[in-house]
């Protein structure tokens, strides 16, 4: 497979992940995933540090869920681009808890291989804003 093939299809699987997110179809956002997926989540907060596979990924994101009463969104805020097996998505992210809000852009960073998630990078605009917002 060329790399410009391997690239829109990476960019394709990419872009189904964002709207399986956004729409709350967590079956299928799981199923983008490989079984070995690692998750980078940044920062210093109660969230932070490597998550293996979807499961771990699925506790995180429900917990962050819950922690917003559902409010906690992500959107991409342009195209995403494609580099051999990397792929990067400018977003916004936030929520509100506990009358505190956040909202900010960041970019997430997935490494993919024969169409799945392998890796996922993240980061934000202002980590110590996350940080505080998510707490310890």
């Amino acid at each position: 497979m060329s790399a410009g093939v391997m690239s829109e299809q990476n960019i394709n699987t990419i872009r189904n992940y964002f709207k399986a997110l956004e729409s709350g179809d967590m079956e299928t956002f799981a199923a983008m995933f490989a079984d070995n997926v690692v998750w980078h989540q940044p920062g210093n907060n109660k969230y932070s540090g490597d998550k293996q596979g979807v499961a771990e990924i699925g506790q995180m994101v429900a917990a962050m869920m819950q922690e917003t009463q559902g409010s906690f969104a992500l959107k991409t805020q342009g195209d995403p681009s494609a580099n051999g097996q990397l792929v990067a998505v400018p977003v916004s992210f936030g929520g509100e808890k506990a009358q505190q809000t956040m909202q900010m852009r960041g970019t997430d960073l997935f490494r993919m291989n024969d169409g799945k998630i392998v890796e996922v990078w993240l980061f934000s605009e202002d980590q110590r804003a996350e940080d505080q917002f998510w707490g310890i």
